[in-house]
Formats: C-alpha cells, structure tokens, sequence
C-alpha cells in the first residue's frame, strides 16, 4: 500500500510504516498529481480533501484526518466514491483546554483581576468545550455552556442562551465551522454581535478563524470597542490581516492544539481507524514513541494558592512563548506556516506528576489538579 501523511504529523512512519511505503507532504502545498497513487491519505485541517485534490486517483481507499474539525474535508464527495473516512474527535481537546488556562492567568494578571470572580461563557459544549468546562470549574470559576444544537438533541447539561454569553465576563469560543442550517457558527460574532461587547471583556478564539468576522473586529478595534482579545485563529489562514495583531492581547497561529500529545493522540486514533478498516491488530500506541518531559515531577510543599497554580501550568505551558514568536515570525515569508511546522515542543499539563502533602492546606478554596489536567501523587 502507498501511504501518504503529511509532514506534521507525528510518528507517522512509526505507525504506518508496517502497512507499506510511507510518503510524507506538505499539507499545505499537496497537489492531485502528487497523491494520485496513494492508497490512503492522512492530512491536518490545513489539507483541503475534495473532488479537485482526488481527481487522478482511482484507487484510494481511506482517508483520516488527525484532527476534531472536519470542514476541510468534502465528505459528500468521500461517501459518493465508497472512500472510508475517520476524523480524530477529541484528539486535542486537553490541549485546547491547557491553552485557554495559560492564558486566561496571563490576562487576568495583566487585568490584576481575581480569576474566580469572573463567570465564563463556553461556546460550543463537544469534547473541547467540555474539557475547557471541566478544567476552569475544577479551580472553581463558574462556566456557563452554549450549544443549541446539543440543547435540541437532548443533552441533559445546563445550557445559557446567547444574550447570557455576551454578559459574561469571559467568552471562550469552542464550535466547529458551519456555513448553513439554524445554527450556522460562521460570523457567529458579526458585527453587530462584537459591538454589544465591551472592553472590560475577554474573548477567546480557539475554533475556527471564521466564527469571528475578522473585517468587523478590526473596525471595532481601531475604535477602542473590543474585549481583550486572544486569538489562536484567524480567518484567511495562513494570509491573515496583520493589522489586527497589534489589538490582540495574545496573538497565536492556530496552534491551540498543537501539543506533542495532543497531536500523537490524533495520529494513533488514525492508526486504531486504519487497523479496524483493514481488520489488523492494534499493536501500537502513542506512548510507544512520545519520550518523557524534560520536567516531568515536583513536590508541592506550601499551601496551594491560585499564585502557585498560575506557576505549575506556566512551568509546563506559558502561552506567552507563542505570542512572542508569532509577532516575530509573521512577518517572514509563509511566517504563519513555518512556525505550525517548526512548533517548539510542548507538553500537556497531565505529563507533570505533582506530589502532594495531605496535610497542605487548599486556599482560598478547594483547586481539584487532576481535574485540571495533572498527574497527582498524593505522599
């Protein structure tokens, strides 16, 4: 079989290699002519998978993409030709939730506000926005969740309406881009959304770029009438506007989820798809090939205060790295790409065991770490 994967894909060759030649490709930049010999064809959310890109290969079997969303891949079209498909639902969703809470303590340190005074408004309640609910409710900030399409399917949570979201102190944005039907998320925030914000608010953007009407946040913006913004995504990707950056708090290229576990985790759940299509055994798994952190155990020996808290994720992930060389970077030609493909390594928060005392003492209240995202040892 004639395997083709994209280049950012880790371990790849690892996990593919038993099942034929392996070819890696710039996801980016993948031609028809390119894969028109490929058995199967592995891409990320920056490989548009359609009529066009298939249109010399008659023999492809399966297609798999290493990632939660799924509008980069013409479905239809795979179905209308018996092509198998499988996505990697929730691959990066711990990630994504590591991302936002990096964050968030570095604006609200910036802002000199208290983190669990401010309510929080979940766009988009899947594996992502759940794992982003579970992390900020475990350090106790209260979250509200809003999916409609969830809501109408029956799911028993509690669900805010709109009008509650954009009263929030906190919006986090956790949908997958939709261009139709009742609950459409392209240019969710509008402009005439956006304006009924203020810039005593914080908005996130770990989505897809086009949930938020770029043009119309830049019109707002010049006029001082935006939240604090942070944005891992853009619309035009990799050809942003750069005029937004210099209103953007934290400013990143679409990397939320782009943890060294977070993407072996979308590449394996590609490799278990592949092993059930073809009826092969499971034989490997990422942790087969992810080495261990470079910091990997601490022992906690003082109270456990929200300052400490702010040091453990930023021991492990600070988000700030990232922006610093986003706004360096972007400027360079194909700046955005080249960082996607030169990421530095990250980890998540679950590779760091922390060591507690059970006499230490919780303050100002009970912070749940292994519900936030670490490994916890108790002595």
């Amino acid at each position: 079989m004639k395997i083709y994967i994209d280049e950012n894909m880790p371990h790849g060759k690892s996990f593919f290699e038993s099942f034929g030649e392996v070819t890696t490709f710039s996801g980016r930049d993948v031609t028809a002519e390119q894969i028109q010999d490929a058995d199967i064809l592995l891409v990320r959310s920056i490989t548009k998978v359609n009529q066009s890109l298939l249109a010399l290969n008659n023999k492809i079997q399966f297609v798999g993409t290493a990632t939660i969303g799924t509008d980069h891949i013409d479905i239809e079209y795979l179905r209308s030709r018996n092509i198998a498909f499988s996505s990697a639902p929730g691959c990066n969703k711990i990630s994504v939730a590591d991302y936002v809470l990096s964050a968030l303590l570095v604006v609200i340190e910036q802002r000199q506000l208290v983190l669990l005074n401010q309510t929080v408004a979940i766009v988009g309640a899947g594996n992502t926005g759940t794992a982003v609910y579970d992390c900020l409710t475990a350090i106790g900030i209260n979250c509200l969740l809003y999916d409609p399409p969830l809501q109408d399917a029956g799911d028993p949570r509690p669900f805010c309406s709109f009008e509650e979201v954009l009263s929030a102190d906190i919006i986090s944005l956790h949908v997958p881009k939709t261009m139709v039907g009742l609950h459409k998320t392209f240019h969710l925030f509008n402009q005439s959304v956006l304006e009924k914000l203020t810039p005593q608010q914080i908005l996130i953007n770990a989505c897809r770029g086009e949930v938020i009407d770029n043009k119309a946040l830049l019109k707002l913006a010049i006029e001082g009438k935006v939240p604090t913004l942070v944005l891992d995504v853009w619309e035009n990707e990799p050809d942003i506007d750069k005029q937004l950056l210099p209103y953007v708090t934290l400013a990143t290229p679409h990397i939320a989820g782009y943890s060294l576990d977070g993407r072996a985790r979308g590449t394996e759940m590609l490799y278990i798809a592949l092993c059930e299509k073809l009826q092969a055994p499971v034989m490997l798994k990422s942790t087969d090939f992810t080495e261990k952190p470079n910091i990997s155990d601490i022992t906690l020996s003082g109270d456990l205060t929200p300052e400490l808290l702010k040091s453990l994720v930023h021991l492990i992930y600070d988000v700030r790295r990232d922006d610093a060389l986003f706004r360096k970077k972007v400027n360079e030609v194909n700046g955005f790409d080249n960082m996607r493909k030169n990421y530095p390594e990250r980890r998540e928060l679950s590779t760091l065991t922390v060591a507690t005392s059970d006499k230490r003492q919780i303050s100002p209240q009970i912070i749940d770490l292994k519900k936030i995202g670490f490994t916890v040892k108790n002595k």
